[in-house]
């Protein structure tokens, strides 16, 4: 086959038959962890897995489809569910977003039918058997089997059918996404084919299949709109289905290969990958695939010796199935461990997916068809997770494949004109922020996989920061993401500093010292949002620090997270954090505080937000490394103390066995490292953070030949509390805290020895890790420290700047300071609507310029609102409405109120009777958000504040269905004079029928109410 001979090129003579399991058998035999895979873990709860079959790093994902819509439907896929809509051919593994489940294949018997609520079938859990590379059910509704398994780029079924001459497959085109185009068409009584192009998340997918029946079927019938169209092979449009009959089959097979290129493509693919109708032997194939990759690292170990003896409470897969006990059983917590630690290994290696044919042939960011030349494309990189602990592991066990990752992103830049963010199927989604496949190409590159272009991938890396979008140019131009303009400021601030720290690394690498120093001073903006009055990462909006400010707030400010999950995200600079945070004593504070704090989430739901240990959310990758950061500070234990904790409660053998989304394999990849003791804080340097290796042996089977032993007896003795007391390295003492990449590329043995109480004077002899800036460094922003953006007659700005040693800077006429400019020593008193800008110097070198404009309102009106704004969408507090701002059609800034459940309510004072004009209320709309126009606004005023008299009512010019975000303005002509006017927004209600979350309240969103 044309893989195995790309493999060739690449891998050492004695891994070529075992990297791939579709050639001959290895060389060397393999000890099979298979059955220490249970694939029904994160299938529960929020992990967003599927169970069924696919092979390491495959385009075909067969798997029950048991869930339509939801969020915890994501794969297609929730553990709870007991109805079975079909087996589809590809799945996505623990997104936060749904897409795939294309091609649904459904065996039924009877009369056929085409809906799916017709056709579905109920299943019991008991029944359900999973491992890697095959799947099995029983339908109860048809009392047929279903197995399952596949290769590369085909799937195979085998349904065994009771005694009837109504044996049926359904084959629905319009399951799940909105279907573009399908058609599908019978090539003869043994083959079909056909081609489905969709949208959802991937904007415009497309997927060609055919199949192949081990039987002929007697009759078929296809459907369009749901009516069968006699006598047609082939029929086109949107909502396109087919059913295919055989009389008393007994047993039928059914093989289906892919391609996003053509069906001729899935035609090859098909017969390349699956030459006969032979079950087993395809089944253990993707058995042999899966042993040969599992087989990389190799545990023993992990738990004491004395068995704990507990109530049967296993989930899912032979023997593990679900079935009640009416006495204890003995669980090996040895076997627990390992089974939780082959599942990540397992769940690591499912995605990304090979995406090109057997021919090579792929369908690129372009829409174009292209040839992958001796190497494989993958799709599916859900970069802003997997950057930081799946690809250095892969980095490190799988180099042949990281080569082909990197070249799939130079394949993607040089087609659609950018590196790659989160690419799935023939389409970038945009999904998640920063640019980090720069951080996996950095690693990679600096880890001795250079076999690609180099000078290609910079020039890349430079073209994805310099862009103008998603905040870059703020970025780049005020040094920070700035609020008033780009929402999640602060994580793309801090995300985009990483990023550059990344490029400056490579550019060092490639001999480019003005990158270097271009880049590495961008690699220091993280300073220009951290607060160093209150410790914390905080917005910066009109030059002032982002208020009201809670550390605890979900908000517009940060990427499914808040002020706690990011403001320890600067992996690049953690001794530069530690001292802007007053030193090492005060990063451990803060690091505790973090652990052990009982404040709750505040601020919007973000379900993404789960596994919290105070406000730890190992759920989200924001938090993954923060546990290692003690071995920065003078008590490297506690990084002991929490890998503990994290490993021993957010993981588990059960279907909610993950705290949070998979996400491709990250929260398993973290699982992974963590086990064996080393953890990669910074991807692009060389350092592995030493923690605690939770086998008594572990023994990673490198690509050259050589073998990295970790070793650790004290596994036998506790699983928890235990501490390092010493280490040794190939026989010889440890005395660091990391070991270097080198270290573990030459192989040996890694042994460390534990106990239960700290070894305070080994740990403190022991060198720690140096993560920090020293080049070309910075001078943080000057900020204002103010009440307010508006206000009434003075108002008082304080200054101030992260560096204490740095001099400030000003003017008020709007002119950029200098050093000949006002030198700020004590707060200043505006009275007037005034433009302030500063400058922050030391040592010669000057800050960027801070500007803020600070507005005088006239007059002396007062708000009251009869209804509390949401707390999550508070915008600056109680006088948002009348503070003289108005928001743009961008909510996600933080500039609008919002109200859902209750009408907006509010009393205007206008402190005295006077004339009035007109009133106005300015609102918006995100139809897809939920946020609708209010159906009608009523205006009324008054002189005494008690007796209200309607002044008017503005009904929406805009309807629920434009789903355009946009602002609309309701205004009313007011005669006469009062004191005090109402405004009463009415809420649109529930959404309606046709929007994705029907019936959930809608909420108004306000800003600014103007009387004249």
């Amino acid at each position: 086959m044309r893989y195995i001979k790309q493999v060739q090129a690449f891998l050492p003579t004695c891994l070529l038959l075992t990297f791939f399991a579709f050639g001959a058998s290895a060389q060397k035999k393999k000890k099979d962890y298979t059955p220490l895979v249970n694939p029904f873990i994160g299938t529960g709860g929020h992990g967003h897995t599927f169970p069924g079959a696919t092979v390491p790093f495959g385009m075909v994902q067969l798997s029950p489809d048991t869930r339509l819509e939801g969020w915890d439907g994501c794969s297609g896929y929730h553990y709870t569910d007991s109805t079975v809509y079909g087996f589809s051919h590809t799945h996505l593994s623990g997104t936060g977003i749904a897409d795939y489940c294309d091609i649904l294949f459904m065996p039924t018997t009877g009369l056929p039918k085409l809906q799916n609520t017709a056709y579905k079938s109920a299943f019991k859990k008991a029944n359900e058997e999973a491992s890697p590379g095959y799947y099995k059910t029983i339908l109860d509704k048809y009392k047929v089997e279903v197995e399952l398994t596949a290769t590369t780029r085909a799937g195979l079924h085998k349904y065994t059918y009771p005694s009837t001459n109504q044996a049926n497959i359904i084959i629905d085109l319009k399951h799940r996404d909105k279907v573009l185009n399908s058609w599908i068409e019978v090539v003869n009584d043994h083959e079909i084919r056909g081609f489905r192009q969709s949208q959802s998340w991937a904007q415009n997918q497309y997927i060609y299949f055919h199949a192949k029946f081990s039987k002929p079927f007697k009759t078929y019938g296809i459907a369009a709109n749901d009516v069968l169209q006699q006598g047609k092979l082939r029929l086109e449009g949107t909502n396109i289905k087919m059913y295919v009959q055989f009389d008393d089959p007994k047993e039928v097979l059914v093989k289906v290969g892919i391609s996003a290129v053509s069906s001729e493509g899935a035609l090859k693919n098909l017969d390349a990958e699956i030459k006969d109708f032979d079950f087993k032997q395809v089944q253990k194939q993707a058995k042999t695939a899966w042993i040969n990759e599992l087989a990389k690292i190799e545990v023993e170990g992990g738990a004491p010796p004395v068995p704990q003896t507990q109530h049967n409470q296993n989930y899912g897969y032979s023997p593990y199935a679900q079935q009640p006990q009416r006495r204890p059983v003995v669980v090996d917590q040895a076997k627990v461990k390992q089974t939780i630690f082959y599942t990540a290994l397992y769940h690591s290696m499912i995605a990304p997916n090979i995406y090109n044919d057997v021919d090579g042939q792929y369908r690129g960011l372009d829409n174009k068809i292209h040839t992958a030349q001796g190497f494989n494309y993958y799709t599916v990189f859900s970069l802003w997770d997997t950057f930081r602990a799946e690809h250095p592991l892969l980095t490190l066990i799988d180099k042949k494949r990281t080569l082909d990752f990197i070249k799939t992103f130079l394949a993607m830049y040089e087609q659609g004109g950018l590196l790659p963010i989160w690419p799935l199927a023939s389409n970038e989604t945009y999904c998640m922020i920063g640019n980090h496949a720069i951080p996996v190409i950095v690693d990679a590159y600096s880890k001795g996989i250079r076999d690609f272009d180099a000078e290609k991938a910079f020039e890349g890396m430079k073209a994805a920061t310099n862009r103008d979008k998603l905040g870059l140019d703020s970025y780049r131009n005020n040094g920070l993401v700035l609020s008033d303009t780009e929402n999640e400021s602060v994580s793309k601030t801090l995300e985009y500093a990483y990023d550059d720290w990344c490029v400056a690394q490579m550019a060092k690498m490639l001999n480019k010292p003005q990158d270097y120093a271009t880049f590495i001073k961008r690699a220091q903006y993280w300073k220009n949002v951290y607060n160093n009055q209150n410790g914390f990462m905080q917005a910066r909006t009109n030059g002032s620090w982002f208020i009201p400010f809670k550390p605890t707030d979900v908000n517009s400010h940060f990427t499914e997270g808040n002020s706690w999950q990011y403001s320890f995200f600067v992996p690049q600079d953690i001794d530069g954090l530690a001292k802007s945070m007053g030193g090492k004593e005060k990063l451990e504070a803060k690091l505790d505080e973090l652990f052990t704090t009982t404040e709750t989430l505040s601020g919007r739901q973000q379900s993404d937000i789960t596994g919290l240990i105070g406000q730890y959310a190992h759920g989200n990758e924001p938090s993954h490394h923060m546990a290692y950061l003690y071995n920065f500070t003078t008590n490297p234990e506690k990084t002991q103390v929490r890998l503990n904790q994290i490993l021993n409660t957010q993981y588990s053998n059960k279907p909610d066995g993950l705290s949070g989304n998979e996400d491709c394999g990250q929260m398993s990849a973290w699982y992974v490292m963590s086990s064996l003791g080393l953890y990669n804080v910074a991807p692009g340097q060389q350092q592995f953070m030493i923690g605690l290796p939770q086998f008594e042996k572990a023994v990673v089977n490198l690509e050259n030949g050589k073998k990295l032993t970790v070793l650790n007896s004290g596994t036998s003795v506790s699983l928890s509390n235990t501490y390092l007391q010493g280490m040794n390295l190939n026989k010889k003492p440890y005395s660091k805290l990391y070991l270097d990449y080198k270290d573990i590329a030459d192989g040996g043995e890694f042994e460390i020895f534990t106990g239960r109480l700290p070894n305070q004077l080994f740990l403190q002899e022991l060198e720690k890790p140096v993560l920090q800036i020293t080049d070309s460094l910075i001078v943080p922003n000057p900020a204002f420290i103010v009440p307010s953006r508006s206000f009434r007659q003075t108002m008082t700005v304080a200054m101030n700047c992260a560096d204490p040693e740095a001099k400030i800077y000003y003017t008020l006429d709007g002119s950029v300071p200098s050093i000949k400019s006002n030198v700020y020593v004590n707060p200043i008193n505006i009275s007037a609507t005034t433009t302030i800008k500063a400058i922050a110097i030391k040592n010669g070198k000057t800050s960027f310029v801070n500007t803020g404009t600070f507005n005088l309102l006239k007059g002396n009106a007062k708000i009251s609102l009869l209804n509390k704004y949401l707390p999550n969408y508070a915008a600056a507090g109680d006088e948002t409405l009348i503070d003289g701002i108005k928001g743009n059609s961008n909510w996600r800034l933080g500039n609008w109120q919002g109200f859902q459940g209750t009408d907006l309510e509010a009393i205007i004072d206008l402190g005295q009777i006077k004339p009035v004009k007109q009133v106005s209320l300015g609102t918006l709309q995100d139809t897809g958000a939920w946020i609708i126009f209010p159906k009608l606004v009523q205006y009324f005023t008054s002189e005494d504040g008690k007796n209200y008299k309607p002044a008017g009512t503005v009904t929406s010019s805009v309807g629920v269905d434009s789903l355009t975000p946009q602002t609309q303005i309701f205004t009313t002509a007011l005669a006469g004079k009062a004191r005090y006017v109402k405004v009463v927004a009415k809420q649109y209600g529930t959404l309606p029928t046709w929007h994705e979350s029907k019936g959930s309240p809608s909420y108004i969103f306000a800003d600014e109410i103007v009387v004249e």
